[in-house]
């Protein structure tokens, strides 16, 4: 892992690390990042740069609706997109 903070949820989607197959994205040394996930982060690049917070918010609420998640956990986790490190810049 690399020096810098380790979070519990992936800092562009929000995914729990303990959700992600990979356990991580990679960072371009090849170790694991501990900010975000392999669905986002790939070999210390974003795998769709060109992603908005409004298109990620869109996205996860679509995957949480495949995954039969009720109203109120994809309420609260398109809420909490606009707080990770990603689009807070």
């Amino acid at each position: 892992m690399s020096k810098e903070k380790c979070y519990k949820f992936c800092q562009s989607c929000g995914v729990p690390f303990n959700k992600d197959p990979q356990g991580g994205g990679t960072e371009a040394d090849g170790q694991k990042s501990c900010v975000y996930c392999s669905y986002c982060y790939l070999n210390g690049e974003f795998t769709q740069p060109e992603m908005t917070m409004k298109k990620m918010q869109k996205l996860v609420d679509e995957k949480l609706r495949e995954m039969k998640s009720n109203f109120l956990i994809r309420f609260f986790a398109k809420k909490q997109i606009p707080r990770l490190l990603r689009w807070k810049k």
